[in-house]
């Protein structure tokens, strides 16, 4: 019978190898442990915050030059006739960004501005930086007619272009035209519409010759009288152009005068004019 010995296993051979491979690796991952997570997590946040931040700041220092850099200081207006140069501007405007050129540009790029009285559109261009010019394209309004209570401005095909409760100097009455209701962007219904090239006519040699009317009267003959404050000048239905070449050099004569200039029967070649005052 065997006697029975006492060892104890070394470390070699086939199993020794096995566990010195395992604590090996066991080691290896335990370093990586200590090594990797928070310091890298710790890192990368730092990097982020610090990307963030370049990024919060260039918005704000690009917003603020912009805002400084792109400052409207000076506006031209062209066109207006009914509205005053600050008018319009109020009407541009309209709130502080608009006071940015920039803004301007891309707010109104391929717009036009609309739906104001007597303005057909309104564009506006920047010029420089601090510099914007809006240009303003009106109605072409020949006169208006009183109609319950209220003014109707319309045009030179006769169209109501405007309905208002307040007159607009520069702009004549019309009487003596017949009309039985009035609709707004729709013709004027008179009887006879041919008296609106009449009217065209007569207001365009009038501005031509930079001379204001308060009112237009036409008598069943079609025939015109022109008010300037006390003073009427009937001037027929002919020759209009040179009657009121003419009249230009009277009326400064006829300033404080009450009565009737009659200027009918003048042809230009003959001084047959006469003055009446009233009694």
């Amino acid at each position: 019978m065997a006697s029975k010995r006492d060892f104890k296993l070394l470390d070699g051979g086939k199993s020794g190898k096995k566990r010195k491979k395992r604590a090996e690796y066991v080691g290896a991952s335990e370093k990586k442990k200590k090594a990797s997570p928070s310091g890298a997590h710790y890192g990368r946040g730092n990097l982020g915050f610090a990307v963030f931040l370049l990024i919060l700041f260039a918005l704000v220092g690009g917003g603020l030059f912009v805002m400084s850099k792109f400052q409207v200081k000076n506006i031209q207006v062209e066109g207006n006739v009914h509205y005053s140069q600050e008018e319009i501007i109020d009407l541009v405007l309209t709130d502080r960004l608009s006071y940015n050129s920039l803004y301007l540009s891309l707010k109104y790029r391929n717009r036009q501005i609309r739906d104001i009285p007597f303005v057909e559109t309104m564009s506006v261009s920047v010029l420089s930086p601090d510099t914007v010019k809006i240009i303003v394209y009106e109605k072409t309004v020949a006169g208006y007619v009183e109609y319950l209570g209220r003014f109707m401005y319309f045009d030179r095909d006769g169209i109501v272009v405007e309905s208002s409760e307040t007159r607009t100097m520069g702009i004549p009455q019309v009487t003596g035209v017949e009309f039985d209701h009035v609709v707004l962007y729709e013709p004027l219904p008179v009887k006879d519409p041919s008296i609106f090239m009449q009217i065209l006519s007569i207001t365009q040699v009038l501005s031509k010759y930079n001379i204001s009317t308060d009112k237009i009267y036409f008598n069943e003959n079609d025939e015109i009288t022109l008010y300037f404050d006390q003073v009427r000048a009937r001037l027929g239905s002919d020759d209009l152009e040179e009657k009121v070449m003419r009249l230009q050099h009277i009326l400064p004569h006829l300033e404080g005068e009450r009565g009737v200039l009659e200027m009918e029967n003048y042809t230009g070649e003959s001084d047959n004019i006469t003055f009446k005052k009233d009694e």
